[in-house]
């Protein structure tokens, strides 16, 4: 009974953790099913997204700090977006008013997403960092995994040598967290793959709901490539990192 009602505590601090996610993978599903007047589909998916971001924050939800962590990851996730577009890697086909480079705005909410779910996760569970590696060392990091999203286009892919990297890095950091009073642990490598691999399940939702399409999915949709997960892997520790530096730069003032 102990092992249940921790589970079912765990499980409860992470629905209220995934509001966000949740409320854009309805959306994706509602929009795709009803017909909506007036504006096209991708714009009342960016009204939506809009009035749930101000609802979370208005009800304390959200904090104003999380609110400045969500927004960075808004603006990082639209220019991968726009760039990736640009490139081919997948594509916008609905028409929308406001779109930047065939990109529609709605897009970064799904980026804010996952920092939503970090920031608010981090808060409920009173996450805590053990033997963290130095800022001087996460922060390149970081920039390199987001860089090569980028120039893997132009030059080798080096994903796999920097997935290498991380695990050299945090090979001895964990991360613990609180369920009901108890206080758990484990490898942050471990978490960073469960994260990747659940955002992989949900990236299949979204393209099965039209949210945007790879080139395989034109004709019909089809499974999100297993390889997609070691990219989504990289986007999460770049998110992660970003935000336990903030978290570890902003101690003394906490974001939540």
């Amino acid at each position: 009974m102990r092992v249940l009602k921790q589970l079912v505590c765990f499980g409860w601090q992470q629905v209220l953790s995934c509001l966000f996610p949740v409320v854009i993978f309805a959306s994706l599903a509602f929009t795709q099913i009803m017909p909506l007047p007036v504006l096209p589909r991708y714009d009342w998916l960016l009204i939506i997204c809009l009035l749930m971001q101000w609802w979370m924050v208005h009800f304390g939800l959200e904090t104003r700090n999380e609110l400045k962590v969500i927004t960075l990851f808004h603006f990082i996730g639209l220019v991968l977006e726009i760039f990736k577009v640009h490139m081919g890697s997948w594509s916008y086909p609905e028409e929308g008013y406001f779109k930047i480079f065939g990109v529609p705005l709605y897009s970064g909410f799904m980026y804010a997403s996952v920092a939503s779910y970090l920031c608010q996760a981090w808060r409920r569970l009173k996450v805590e960092l053990i033997k963290w590696p130095p800022f001087l060392v996460v922060v390149p990091l970081a920039a390199a995994i987001y860089l090569n999203f980028f120039t893997h286009h132009y030059w080798i892919d080096v994903r796999w040598w920097l997935s290498g990297l991380v695990i050299l890095v945090f090979w001895q950091s964990w991360v613990t967290y609180e369920v009901d009073g108890t206080r758990y642990h484990m490898p942050l490598a471990l978490s960073f793959v469960l994260i990747g691999f659940f955002i992989w399940i949900a990236e299949n939702i979204a393209t099965f709901f039209g949210a945007w399409e790879y080139p395989n999915q034109t004709d019909a949709w089809s499974l999100v490539h297993l390889g997609k997960v070691s990219s989504w892997l990289l986007l999460v520790i770049v998110s992660f990192l970003i935000v336990a530096t903030l978290k570890q730069a902003k101690r003394k003032i906490p974001l939540g």
